[in-house]
């Protein structure tokens, strides 16, 4: 028996893509259903991400032309990752498998083909992972492979070139459903949870109309993010830092005391002031880097709901 997949697909402003995401959903939709490979009960769920333009309303007349989609509007907008999270966790309620994906069809939609597929084979989660960056910038390819090794290099179990186009299965998302923490970086938290996995690799394409909504701000704020979420190691990094510039200090009192004897007493203007802005400009990036973390520990233990929905469109 078909399996029933559901579509999450979280939406911030973005009217000028959604009829043209429904279209193609639709027709992937009926030629798995044709094939017998997803059952007819399948759906795709837009997640309104309090969206400041006519977007709720869009998904509202969509759901009413064709039942096959769904809506759910949150009270506000709460940023990508929650709004994922709010349509996983609506759909595991109904559905055996859900891909999430993002509305600007920047992810190839034919790739969802090898990923149910790889889904039938007993694979619980199925990660779509880029197999080039040539549609980015030089700025951005360059800053996003040195932050995908970076985040390797820091111990977090990451996919490389993975964003948040993936499957998984039912008990996947009811796993993933005990991870309670508001700092939500899902790629890096999805490979902690286990269960066999695969990637499906795609060609992405440049965005279908309007505007990214990661400008290079939301970028460093959600990369930064990623970074504290899931790895103790930049606070690890500075505890080493320190004993480094311990021990460097001793070295250089002993070199002092030795040129005192030899009668080079005159000491650097310049030594002395590099020293004292290096340490200074050191001990401050230390207490913010320290802060981040209290930061996130402050946010977690208020326990505050990660979303609030304010309505759902079902049949």
């Amino acid at each position: 028996m078909a399996k029933i997949l559901f579509m999450v697909v979280p939406c911030y402003n973005e009217h000028e893509v959604l009829y043209e995401t429904t279209k193609r959903l639709k027709e992937k939709f009926e030629s798995l259903i044709s094939q017998d490979k997803i059952s007819p009960d399948s759906k795709v769920l837009y997640v309104n991400d309090g969206s400041k333009d006519n977007t709720w309303d869009i998904i509202k007349e969509i759901h009413n032309n064709d039942r096959m989609f769904r809506g759910l509007c949150l009270s506000r907008n709460r940023g990508h990752q929650n709004a994922v999270l709010a349509g996983l966790m609506q759909a595991k309620e109904e559905a055996d498998m859900v891909i999430s994906m993002d509305a600007d069809l920047q992810d190839d939609i034919n790739a969802i083909d090898e990923m149910v597929d790889r889904y039938n084979e007993g694979y619980d989660i199925v990660y779509g992972v880029r197999n080039s960056r040539k549609t980015d910038t030089f700025f951005k390819r360059f800053t996003a492979q040195a932050y995908y090794k970076m985040l390797l290099g820091l111990g977090v179990d990451i996919v490389y070139n993975h964003a948040d186009f993936r499957l998984m299965s039912k008990r996947v998302l009811d796993n993933l459903e005990d991870y309670k923490e508001v700092n939500l970086f899902l790629r890096g938290i999805i490979p902690m949870i286990g269960f066999p996995s695969v990637n499906v690799y795609y060609e992405r394409h440049e965005r279908y109309a309007g505007e990214s909504k990661y400008p290079l701000k939301k970028m460093l704020h959600f990369a930064f993010d990623g970074i504290t979420s899931l790895s103790i190691k930049p606070i690890r990094l500075i505890t080493t830092l320190g004993m480094f510039i311990f021990l460097l200090s001793i070295a250089i009192l002993f070199y002092s005391v030795i040129r005192h004897f030899f009668g080079y007493t005159a000491l650097g203007w310049s030594s002395i002031m590099v020293s004292v802005w290096a340490l200074g400009g050191l001990q401050i990036l230390s207490i913010g880097i320290i802060g981040e973390y209290i930061g996130k520990i402050y946010m977690e233990t208020k326990q505050r709901p990660r979303f609030i929905v304010k309505e759902y469109l079902n049949d």
